[in-house]
This record gives C-alpha cells, structure tokens and sequence, in this order.
C-alpha cells in the first residue's frame, strides 16, 4: 500500500518552484504563468486562483489549479479547476477522484458554490460526480465540453482537522 498527501500550495509554498516546473512540463504553459498564478493563490487574499499537487515520498505524481477562465469563451462559467494531471504510471488508482473531491470541499470551505472545467473526455468526470453543462469553445477555436459540480461544504469538524493539517489530506491506495 502506498501513501500519498494532497498538499495546497497555499499552504505549502516551499513547494511553489517544483510545482510550477512540473505543471509546465505537462502543460506546456510557461513557467511564468505558472509562477504568478501560484503566488497570488499564496498570498491567500482571494479564493481564486489555489494550486494543489500530490506528492508521494517527495516526488509530485499529480496535481490540479482552480483559476478564473481555462481559456475558454465562456467567462460567466467560473472558476475553473484546469491542469488536472496524474503521472501515467500512478493512473487508475483513484487518485484523480481523491483530487478532485479534495479540490471541491476546498473551494466550498472558501465559498465557492460552483466549479466548472473543460475537457475533451467525454465519461472520465461523470464518474466522479460531474454532470455535462454544454459546449464551449476553447482558445484554440475548438469545442470542449464543459462540465460542473456543486462542492459539498465541510462539517465544522472537517474543517477543524483541515485547519490543523493546514491543507494537507493523506491518502493510502
């Protein structure tokens, strides 16, 4: 059985550098972008923009971003949860869900009613409770599908250990 922790990047910003590189060699977005986004959501005065990666031992094997827009022509539909990614040899293992649901008790904690994102899978995010809204046109002129979710909010004594975690959930698969 293997462990690994769900860190946000608010929370842990000694992670700041590694993560940006690492979104950056999977998304191809400079580092830069990366780096501003990650810092504001460190600064902790709003709820959007907020980083999270998984790390196992003190390797980063996944991650995800909640920001306004994921480069699409639907800006009324935000924020957005973008660059979720899971190194090829720790698929199929539920470590997206587990992301995912951390990433939606997060952001309802911070008062985000709805959280949206875009994709070219078209059951992948029904499985973990997303429901398709409609289609988008994404910033290369084509269409992805949009989907959302109503995060469900912590009971206060989730949020008293997510307090005291100061971020973090461990996982065991």
């Amino acid at each position: 059985m293997n462990t690994y922790n769900i860190i946000s990047l608010h929370a842990h910003p000694e992670w700041r550098i590694p993560a940006a590189r690492w979104f950056q060699e999977k998304w191809e977005i400079p580092l830069e972008e990366y780096l501003t986004s990650i810092d504001e959501s460190i600064k902790g005065t709003v709820a959007v923009p907020q980083w999270y990666i998984v790390i196992e031992g003190q390797q980063i094997i996944a991650g995800a971003g909640v920001i306004e827009n994921d480069f699409h022509d639907r800006k009324d539909l935000t924020p957005n949860i973008c660059a979720l990614y899971v190194e090829p040899e720790r698929r199929c293992r539920g470590i997206a869900g587990h992301l995912l649901e951390h990433i939606c008790k997060d952001m309802a904690v911070k008062g985000i009613s709805t959280l949206y994102l875009i994709t070219e899978h078209t059951s992948f995010y029904e499985r973990y409770g997303w429901e398709y809204l409609c289609m988008v046109k994404g910033g290369d002129g084509e269409q992805m599908r949009m989907y959302k979710k109503s995060p469900k909010a912590h009971t206060k004594t989730d949020t008293s250990r997510r307090e005291k975690l100061f971020g973090e959930t461990q996982n065991s698969f």
